[in-house]
């Protein structure tokens, strides 16, 4: 049941950098570049948890989701405080 959410999770994040980059190409607004990379990022961490949570595999990616989480976090934070227009 837990992998079915963790996927549900990775599935949201990914329509919603698509559809943030999608509307990016139309209107070309800075932070919508910014949002979308970082739900990008965030896409990635969800399928980092989803991997690393298989309960076959005996990988431990805390340590790399957590830095994924947090650059993707960042690029929202600088997107937001310094390529303001």
């Amino acid at each position: 049941m837990a992998l079915l959410i963790y996927s549900l999770c990775a599935v949201t994040s990914a329509v919603c950098t698509y559809l943030l980059s999608s509307a990016y190409r139309r209107s070309r607004q800075k932070l919508l570049l910014w949002s979308a990379i970082c739900f990008a990022g965030l896409t990635l961490n969800n399928l980092a948890l989803w991997v690393d949570k298989l309960p076959l595999l005996e990988i431990d990616l805390s340590l790399w989701r957590v830095s994924i989480a947090l650059l993707a976090m960042a690029v929202l934070l600088y997107g937001l405080i310094w390529d303001t227009e």
